[in-house]
């Protein structure tokens, strides 16, 4: 599924630079749209009604979410470099990182906020944490170098930090059963939702700045909606497609009942005779 998967965004990537002449570092952010929504196609087709309650296996427990959290710090260190790679103007580089840090800052600020209010008891939530501190950078992804003032980037890391938040409680507890998906680490609102908040904020970015020869920019700006339309139709497709293929009872695919046992995938040596 991997193969396939990155074989299907490398094609799109293709179609967005060759055809549509979308830059290289546009066409790279379209990395979280893709693999949310062909994750998303794929797990629709392999939906268990018996698991719309969140099994025991499935929940975390203290030592996987400080791990999750180190590995959550070390990509907060090193979104910044992320989102600047395929800048090539050095100026627009240093705006890129500079506003990456700024927008993971107040997601990650706004994440501990976010969950203390919106938990019962008051307290912070480890994913909810684990989910907003990432969004901001997702988010800002696309128009991390022609953003031209800081607030703006703080201001779309805390939009990305409220809909990674909000999104556990409702996308997790109420959409998601209903769409038949199973999203079992939140990728739909950690990546999925915010990178087309990024994409659209792009877009608007682009108008504004470009706002006095829109007359003549305003097809690039329509080739900017039809290309994460387009990164985000294929992914669908692609999707949808490979989840159908692994369906098949050719790859003698486990029962729901297996679903989150380590055991049934790996070797323990502690459980091998004579230990």
């Amino acid at each position: 599924m991997a193969m396939v998967e990155v074989a299907a965004f490398s094609t799109s990537r293709w179609i967005n630079v060759k055809f549509l002449k979308v830059e290289e570092h546009t066409s790279l952010m379209h990395v979280h749209i893709f693999g949310t929504y062909f994750g998303l196609a794929v797990s629709w087709w392999l939906y268990q009604s018996s698991l719309s309650e969140r099994v025991e296996k499935e929940k975390s427990n203290p030592i996987s979410d400080l791990f999750s959290m180190l590995g959550t710090l070390f990509l907060w260190m090193f979104w910044p470099s992320f989102n600047s790679v395929l800048i090539v103007d050095l100026t627009e580089k240093r705006n890129a990182i500079c506003n990456t840090y700024y927008a993971i800052a107040v997601s990650a600020v706004a994440a501990f906020a976010l969950s203390s209010l919106s938990s019962r008891n008051g307290k912070i939530r480890m994913i909810h944490i684990h989910h907003a501190a990432l969004a901001g950078g997702v988010a800002l992804g696309f128009s991390a170098p022609i953003i031209p003032h800081p607030w703006i980037a703080m201001i779309l890391g805390l939009l990305a930090s409220m809909v990674a938040v909000l999104g556990s409680h409702c996308l997790q507890t109420y959409l998601n059963s209903v769409l038949k998906i199973h999203d079992t680490c939140g990728v739909h609102y950690t990546f999925g939702l915010p990178g087309l908040l990024g994409a659209i904020v792009n877009v608007i970015l682009f108008i504004i700045i470009k706002w006095a020869s829109l007359s003549s920019l305003g097809y690039l700006a329509l080739i900017e909606v039809g290309s994460f339309m387009l990164t985000t139709a294929i992914g669908l497709g692609t999707g949808f497609i490979t989840g159908f293929i692994l369906t098949f009872k050719l790859w003698k695919m486990l029962s729901a009942s297996k679903y989150f046992d380590d055991q049934a995938y790996w070797e323990f040596p502690h459980l091998a005779y004579g230990f």
